[in-house]
C-alpha cells in the first residue's frame, strides 16, 4: 500500500512526465510539459507562483487523526499492509473501539506491526485466527 499525498486536503498523484530537481535546500524546480515551475517547500506547505498549499502525507502504517476524523461512516475494513503471520488479535466482535485503539498485531520480516482502528467503531467482523498466515491486502477485521 503507497502514502497517500494530499493537496489542500484532496488526494493528489505525482505526475512521472514531470523533471524535479532540487537547486538549493527547500528549493525544486520542476520541468512538466515544456513549462518550468519554481516550488518552495517548508515543512507541510509548498508555494508555488505567489499560491500556497498545504501538503501532507498519509503514511498507512501510521495513525493519523486528521485522516482518521476525514473518514465517513460506514463498514470499513482493517487490511494486512504486507505478507506476515497474524501473531494476536486484541479484540473481538461487537466490542466498541476508538480510533487508534490496537486491533491486530501481525509479525512480518520478523518485526510485529499493529493495524490500529482508522476510526472510532463497533469491530463487525474478524476475518482471520492467531497463528494464520495473511498476504498483503488481506482484510483482517471490518469496522462499522
Amino acid at each position: 500500500m503507497k502514502p497517500v499525498i494530499r493537496v489542500n486536503g484532496q488526494p493528489a498523484q505525482p505526475l512521472a512526465a514531470a523533471d524535479i530537481l532540487e537547486v538549493e535546500p527547500g528549493i525544486y524546480s520542476i520541468l512538466l510539459d515544456g513549462c518550468s515551475f519554481e516550488v518552495a517547500a517548508s515543512g507541510s506547505e509548498v508555494e508555488i507562483a505567489g499560491l500556497r498549499l498545504a501538503v501532507e502525507k498519509d503514511d498507512p502504517r501510521k495513525w493519523n487523526p486528521a485522516a482518521a476524523a476525514r473518514k465517513a461512516g460506514g463498514r470499513e475494513s482493517v487490511k494486512a499492509l504486507m505478507p506476515g503471520k497474524v501473531v494476536r488479535v486484541l479484540v473481538s466482535e461487537g466490542e466498541e473501539v476508538v480510533a487508534g485503539q490496537g486491533l491486530v498485531v501481525v509479525e512480518a520480516m520478523k518485526m510485529q506491526n499493529e493495524m490500529k482502528a482508522p476510526r472510532a467503531g463497533r469491530v463487525v467482523g474478524i476475518a482471520i485466527q492467531e497463528n494464520v498466515a495473511v498476504v498483503a491486502g488481506s482484510v483482517l477485521l471490518s469496522i462499522e
